[in-house]
Parts: C-alpha cells; sequence; structure tokens
C-alpha cells in the first residue's frame, strides 16, 4: 500500500462479509498485517521528517512533561510499595517504552510511559498482598500479573479487538480524561501532605510557585505579547524554564534553602533501587498464586485496553491536521511485548499517556498566527456606531508526523540512569513534583467539554456566542448529558480510594456500552449530535479500526423517520460486519438529514470565520 492510498476505502474492513469471515476473532492477525502495510511505506519519512526545528521543541517539551509525573509518580509508588520500586525503574520503563514504540510502532506520535493508574494498581496489588499475608512474594506475582497481562493483550491484538475502539467518542474520553485530571490534582494534594509532615510548609510554598509558573508560560502563548516566535518558543519551554528557575532558587542561600527540603533521593547508576537482581525469579511463585495472578492480569488488561488506545485517539484527535496512517492492533501487541519486558525485570508497566499524548501532537504542531479584522457596533443605542476591532485567531496548518522526537527522549531516560544525571535529578526538590500533578491534572481538566458545559451553562446568556450551537439546546438537557458523564467519572473515583481499586477499568470500560446503547434513548439525534462527537474522525486513523461506525442516535432516527413515511434511504457504509451487536453499524454519510446537514454547514462557515481553536490542554490557548 503506498502512501497516496484512500484510507476511506481501505481494504480492512468487515463490510459486506458474511459467515465466519465476519467474525473478527475467527481471522486472526488481520488488522496487524494491515497496520504494518499500511504504515510501513512511510517509514522513511517518519525519520526524515524529524529534522526540524518543530522536532527538537517537541522532544524537550515531551521529555519534561513524561519526565516530571513519571518520577512524580515513581515516589508515590515508593511509598506504596515499602520501596520496591524507585527513581531507577521509572527511568528505565520510560526508556524502554520509548524505545520500542519510537522504532517499531505504527503510532510513534503516542506518548508511552509511567501513568498514574499503573501507579495506584502496583500499589493497591501491593496492599492485597499485605492482607494475604505473601507481601514477600511481592515481585513475584507482580511479574506474573505482568506476564498474563502481556499474553491478554497479544490476544486482543491478534484476534483484531481493538476494532471496537472506533466506539469511542468525546463523552466516554472526556468522562475518562476528566478521572484523569483529578487523579492528578488528588495526587499533587497527597505529596504536599507528606512532604509537610516530613519536612516542613515550605514545600507547599514551592510546589504552588511551580505550578502557577507553568500555567503562566504556557498562557503565554495564547497572548498577543512580543512575536509569534518569542511567544511559542516560552510556550513550548514552559517546562524546562520553570524546572531548572525554581530548582536553581531552592539552592539559593535563605529561608529556603535551610527549611531542609526533600529532594529526589539518590540511586546506584543502572541498577534497581533495592538490593536485587533486575531478572525476577518468576518461576518460583507457588503454582495457586500463578493463577490468582491471571483476572488480576486481565483486569490490567482492559485497563490498558482503554487507556493506552484513548491516548492514541486523542493523539491523532480531529482537531491535529494529520496525513499519516495508525495501526491500533500493532500498536497494542508491541504494549504486550513492553509489559512481558517490564514485568520479569520488575519495572512499572508502561502504557499510553492520556494527558500527555495530545501535547506530543501540539508541539509537533505547526500553528499560524492570522491578524482578523471585525467591525462591532454596541447595542446601547446611544453608542450605536461601528468600531473596528483586531484578534489574533491561531490556526493548524501541518503537524510534524515522525519518530525522531519519541526516539531522542528514550536516550535521554537512558542518560539520566547514569551517575552524573542522577546526581542533577537530586538537586531538585520534590515539592515540584505535586506542581506537576496540579499543572497536568489542571490543563487536563480545564480541557474537557465537561467543563466547558459546566461553564457555558453558568454564562450568562445574553454574552453567548449566538454561533454557538448548543444555544438551541436547553441548558438543563446539557446538564443531563454532563450528569451521566459525571456518574462514570464518580463510580471510578469512589473505587480508586478503596481495596476494589483494581476493578476500576471495569468501570471505565462501560462508558463506551453506555454512550452507544444507553444515551441515544436518553437524547435526541440533534442533541447528542452537538454535544458529542467520535474523538478521531480522520479515515487514516478510523482505517486501523475496521472503517467509520454510524452512530446509534443517526441509525435510530432514521429508522423512526421510516416508521413515520419519512423517505429516508440507507448509504453505503464502512461499518463493520462483526455480530458484537455494534459491528453492523454503517457510516452515518448515508445517513444524514437536513437538520445534521445544516448543522454541518454551520459548523464548517464557523470554522473558517475563527480557523482552528487551540484547547487549554496543548498550551497554545
Amino acid at each position: 500500500m503506498d502512501p497516496s492510498s484512500n484510507y476511506a476505502s481501505d481494504p480492512y474492513t468487515w463490510e459486506g462479509l458474511s459467515g465466519w469471515k465476519s467474525y473478527r476473532t475467527l481471522r486472526p492477525f488481520r488488522g496487524m498485517y494491515w497496520d504494518v502495510r499500511r504504515r510501513l511505506p512511510w517509514y522513511w519519512s517518519d525519520i526524515r521528517d524529524g529534522f526540524n526545528y518543530r522536532t527538537m521543541a517537541g522532544t524537550v517539551r515531551i521529555f519534561f512533561i513524561n519526565l516530571l509525573p513519571a518520577l512524580a509518580f515513581q515516589l508515590d509508588m515508593t511509598r506504596g510499595t515499602d520501596g520496591y520500586f524507585g527513581i531507577n525503574e521509572a527511568l528505565f520503563s520510560s526508556a524502554l517504552a520509548a524505545l520500542v514504540f519510537s522504532t517499531l510502532s505504527c503510532q510513534p506520535l503516542t506518548v508511552v510511559g509511567i501513568t498514574g493508574l499503573i501507579s495506584l494498581f502496583n500499589y493497591t496489588v501491593y496492599a492485597i498482598t499485605e492482607q494475604c499475608g505473601i507481601v514477600q512474594l511481592y515481585p513475584e506475582f507482580i511479574c506474573w500479573v505482568s506476564i498474563w497481562a502481556a499474553i491478554t493483550h497479544w490476544m486482543a491484538a491478534i484476534f483484531n479487538w481493538c476494532d471496537y475502539m472506533r466506539y469511542i467518542t468525546d463523552f466516554s474520553s472526556n468522562a475518562f480524561g476528566m478521572y484523569v485530571g483529578i487523579i492528578y490534582m488528588v495526587k499533587g494534594f497527597q505529596e504536599v501532605t507528606a512532604l509537610y509532615g516530613e519536612s516542613n510548609p515550605a514545600a507547599g510554598f514551592m510546589a504552588l510557585c511551580y505550578f502557577f509558573s507553568i500555567v503562566m508560560l504556557e498562557w503565554i502563548g495564547s497572548t498577543v505579547w512580543f512575536t509569534p516566535n518569542i511567544r511559542k518558543f516560552i510556550s513550548d519551554y514552559a517546562y524546562p524554564i520553570a524546572t531548572i528557575w525554581w530548582t536553581g532558587f531552592s539552592h539559593i542561600p535563605g529561608h529556603i534553602y535551610n527549611s531542609g527540603l526533600l529532594r529526589v533521593p539518590h540511586s546506584r547508576a543502572f541498577y534497581p533501587t533495592i538490593d536485587r537482581s533486575w531478572l525476577v525469579p518468576f518461576w518460583t511463585l507457588p503454582v495457586k498464586w500463578v493463577f490468582v495472578a491471571l483476572p488480576v492480569g486481565i483486569l490490567l488488561t482492559l485497563l490498558f485496553y482503554y487507556d493506552h488506545n484513548v491516548s492514541s485517539l486523542t493523539a491523532q484527535a480531529k482537531q491535529f491536521p494529520l496525513k499519516k496512517p495508525a495501526g491500533f492492533h500493532w500498536d497494542f501487541f508491541l504494549l504486550g511485548c513492553t509489559c512481558f519486558i517490564g514485568g520479569i525485570v520488575g519495572i512499572p508497566l508502561p502504557n499510553g499517556l492520556v494527558p500527555q499524548a495530545p501535547v506530543h501532537t501540539d508541539s509537533l504542531t505547526e500553528y499560524k498566527d492570522s491578524l482578523v479584522t471585525s467591525k462591532e457596533k454596541d447595542d446601547d443605542p446611544e453608542g450605536g456606531e461601528w468600531v473596528q476591532h483586531n484578534r489574533k485567531v491561531v490556526s493548524a496548518t501541518l503537524v510534524r508526523e515522525q519518530r525522531i522526537s519519541h526516539f531522542l527522549m528514550a536516550l535521554a531516560f537512558v542518560g539520566f540512569m547514569t551517575g552524573p544525571l542522577l546526581d542533577v535529578l537530586h538537586t531538585i526538590p520534590r515539592a515540584l513534583f505535586a506542581g506537576v500533578f496540579w499543572a497536568v491534572g489542571f490543563s487536563g481538566l480545564t480541557a474537557m467539554n465537561i467543563t466547558q458545559n459546566l461553564l457555558y451553562c453558568l454564562t450568562e446568556k445574553r454574552f453567548v456566542d449566538p454561533s454557538d450551537k448548543r444555544t438551541t439546546l436547553k441548558k438543563s438537557r446539557i446538564l443531563f448529558y454532563v450528569f451521566w458523564q459525571m456518574m462514570g467519572v464518580a463510580f471510578s473515583l469512589g473505587v480508586s480510594f478503596t481495596r476494589a481499586a483494581i476493578g476500576f477499568p471495569v468501570i471505565i470500560i462501560s462508558l463506551i456500552p453506555l454512550r452507544w446503547i444507553l444515551l441515544p434513548r436518553l437524547f435526541t439525534e440533534e442533541e447528542l449530535l452537538i454535544l458529542d462527537a467520535p474523538t478521531a474522525d480522520a479515515d487514516t486513523v478510523l482505517a486501523s479500526m475496521g472503517g467509520r461506525p454510524t452512530l446509534p442516535e443517526v441509525r435510530m432516527a432514521e429508522e423512526k423517520r421510516r416508521l413515520d413515511g419519512g423517505d429516508g434511504e440507507l448509504g453505503d457504509g464502512t461499518g463493520s460486519g462483526s455480530s458484537s451487536g455494534l459491528g453492523d453499524l454503517r457510516s452515518r454519510a448515508g445517513f444524514k438529514d437536513d437538520e445534521e446537514k445544516e448543522l454541518e454547514r454551520d459548523e464548517v462557515r464557523e470554522e473558517a470565520r475563527q480557523a482552528v481553536q487551540p484547547t487549554l490542554r496543548t498550551g497554545h490557548a
């Protein structure tokens, strides 16, 4: 398959198939084969396209946004696992993931590393082993959990089960993003609380200063100060600027320096944190506990199935003008390989980073600042003259899709496992990591459609933009939609802070059928078309998952119109022929009625007027 292929009519589809061929599970390796075949012709350009300034800026930005939360979660795991996971384990895990996915993956823009969810998972399993009286077997037990998870990852990839991620919409992905953002914020407060007891209140001061520095530096990218190049430079390097500044500030003689701030602990170069070998003796675990680890490994697979694939979707979301194809099945197989390796060497298992993945793509996006002039008239009769206004409009022109930034990040993680750079890490105050939690969590929370819909409902009606499609809906219906999202967030959070935390992936996964089965019966077609949308809708992305599905509300509305005597016709689709119940949905293109077409025309006109709008998550807004 050459790079000029038409992905809307990609050969990997289940449409029109019948009999045993329509069942995904009965045709193993089909998704992986087409993922590799589709992406392989782009491999050389993935390297060649990496030699530009945006790659350098993206490498620095994503390295710090990956490194700092990884170390923060590692410190959290150190407390929760009695020191089993330490700094070198965090660096090893991040380096392994970055090396594998930068060289072998079909989606090199997806950032893979240590997440808060694997931190929560690891120390919850540790607490369970304590209750079962086998805490001394924790390394072998968590290793077998990883091995079982690797096997079930491979099964999901081989039997084409990643196709079902095409049913992810903003309803479930934003609810999950809100959940992750809240977890980050909570972890920030937990870190400050722990430091307050271990050192002194100066830790909280440092954390707040660091947090506000990050927010302000990234906010500059959305202003009209200085020149476009200076604005972009400050926004791109917000994390390294703030980290270097406040680390240096903490070493200036004075009250802060003398307060005894705790810093990143020392670790021996290239060795595990505790006295052990890198190979975990998993063969010594009693057989009964090997099989007890199986259901725990399946739960871990459910978590990674959703977390990693949502990361890939958000890294390739609709706001980014991507050209190169995706590969969900092949990448999930690779994630199984890193699970296996990570388990037997005793490191936290890496997977896709939900808050950081779109930041990587954003940092590789070329943005253009344009001057737009408009005339406005005051509604006040005494001041009714037209006045001209100038404003800045930011538009995304292209994305530097390449592998170099991810590969350089892998080399940087390996470099930081050396003695001299471990000493550099030791200079960083631990208080900064609470600020990292807050900065990453805050950027995610403000970008979610849950937050945006709540703010819309609080806005005085006369100041709402008339072009906003939500003006056609009652605020009570918008709040009802948000209520269902928050139910998923609340249940996930409620479970996460109990001993049943390892079961929260089940709640997260259940958001998908909730959106596709229940919501179309609670909301009208128009309401869902305005409030929700597929997280990724580009043919280059959907081709890897069997094509574009039809949203259920569109199909139900068409069936209702047909029963009421309408003349709606089914259109040609690229949906799946799977027997899953969702698989027989077709492309929504043939179902569009006049109402939906008018909504789309309004959207095109508004985008032409305002250009592509950045998000608060990216630092360009």
